[in-house]
């Protein structure tokens, strides 16, 4: 990996390697090679689709066309971006070079004037960063993924193994490690069906999205359905009803539902931070990774600390586009414009953030002597047990008899089975009772880790 010094951002240097994909389809580079194709499929569907209203393409112009567009690189990055330099247009500048290019050909030089017919530049803007919004989900969602399975992975794996459950800090009912982690995947799994099921959508239709381009020069075609279909090609949804900007509300729907993902992967981190501060998890050593400057006893959980960070900064970005790009004075203004140039931050950092978690589950492991000894700690638990079977067999004050024996107090074994048989309770509630241990007091947690 190349270290530019000079990058602001930490995506493009020290964790430029760690979100490469993400990276890639987000970059300046990226945007305009989206830009010139569709520029370049749009000249090509015009001239094959309505060949009577538009000059015909030969098959050996379509090939020669066909080649000057899979030849994308670099290079072309660059004298797009000279062109640029001059026009102060970024969209401009693709058009001129696609014109310079064909003005090479005897040809070619005759469709000059079909390059981005019809359009205004938002229109390849609209379907462009559709396009990269779209494939960026899927990165992102194939990142998750891999949360996904490490946590069902670990549900099944450590389904029955019982801890110390907390509510409010204090003991609680016990529960086990494989159904509370079962609680974080079914979360993630459902939101990501929510993320799933929004549509990308784009408009091309031109200045003020009235088709009025299309329609002065020919009004009988239906340029709706036209238009609709060149954009499925790409895999967009056309948005019919639209300024001369398409309001963007998908792309505010999609931002919420990261958030919300990293709201549930913080929660995740969190939670496994606590476990390992409370020796519930141990954090498998590294040989040559270092833990404190100072300190070298230490091993931290830094993975989840670190993504705690980034999904913040993920989720703060995505909302402020969620907030701003919803909104444009009238019929268009520029700001959304500069804007939407960063909206490949929120999915780098939130990937970022994935990457770290992922590698912070692979490192925790349960401390069962721990988790046993906790357990063993804290027999007054079992008090919800006890007073549920109590009510059950007509006790009326069963809560308060359970409360004045342990409430701020410990219990220990022999407490607890000293308490069990002064009650009037059935041979068969009591012989349940003095059976349970919190240890065996997890319901069908292990089921449900299962699942």
């Amino acid at each position: 990996m190349k270290f530019d010094h000079d990058n602001i951002s930490p995506l493009d240097n020290r964790y430029a390697n760690k979100i490469s994909e993400i990276r890639k389809n987000f970059s300046e580079s990226a945007l305009i090679k989206i830009r010139f194709e569709i520029e370049i499929e749009w000249l090509i569907y015009l001239c094959t689709k309505l060949p009577k209203s538009f000059k015909s393409l030969s098959k050996d112009s379509i090939r020669k066309i066909e080649l000057f567009k899979n030849g994308f690189d670099d290079k072309y990055v660059l004298k797009i971006k000279k062109i640029e330099l001059k026009t102060n247009h970024d969209i401009k500048a693709i058009e001129y070079f696609i014109r310079d290019h064909f003005n090479k050909d005897r040809i070619l030089s005759k469709y000059t004037h079909l390059i981005h017919f019809g359009l205004t530049s938002e229109d390849i803007n609209s379907l462009s960063y559709a396009y990269m919004i779209k494939n960026g989900v899927t990165l992102y969602i194939d990142e998750l993924n891999k949360i996904c399975k490490t946590l069902k992975i670990y549900s099944k794996k450590w389904s029955n193994i019982s801890f110390q459950a907390r509510t409010h800090g204090q003991p609680a009912s016990p529960s086990t490690i494989g159904k509370e982690l079962k609680v974080f995947s079914s979360r993630l799994e459902r939101e990501i069906k929510i993320l799933k099921s929004i549509e990308p959508m784009a408009k091309f239709s031109g200045a003020t999205g009235n088709y009025h381009t299309f329609n002065i020069v020919n009004e009988k075609v239906d340029w709706v359905t036209f238009n609709m279909k060149f954009i499925k090609k790409f895999g967009i949804k056309q948005n019919k009803y639209t300024t001369q900007i398409e309001p963007h509300d998908w792309i505010a729907e999609v931002c919420h539902s990261i958030i919300r993902l990293n709201n549930i992967l913080t929660d995740l981190c969190q939670d496994t931070w606590i476990y390992i501060s409370n020796d519930i998890f141990a954090l498998k050593l590294l040989k040559n990774e270092v833990g404190s400057s100072t300190m070298p006893h230490k091993i931290n959980p830094i993975d989840f600390e670190n993504a705690e960070g980034n999904f913040g900064i993920s989720s703060a970005l995505l909302n402020f586009f969620s907030i701003k790009l919803t909104k444009s004075r009238q019929q268009r203004d520029l700001s959304d414009s500069t804007v939407l140039r960063n909206v490949g931050l929120g999915f780098g950092y939130a990937v970022l953030a994935i990457v770290s978690t992922n590698k912070g589950l692979g490192k925790i492991i349960p401390n069962k002597d721990k988790i046993k000894s906790e357990l063993n700690e804290n027999w007054e638990v079992l008090a919800e047990a006890v007073q549920t079977v109590m009510r059950y067999e007509g006790i009326p004050d069963a809560y308060e008899q359970l409360k004045n024996l342990s409430r701020g107090s410990k219990l220990d074994a022999i407490t607890y089975k000293d308490f069990i048989n002064s009650l009037k309770l059935s041979e068969s509630s009591k012989a349940n009772l003095l059976k349970l241990t919190p240890e065996k007091y997890i319901g069908i947690a292990s089921k449900l880790a299962k699942d």
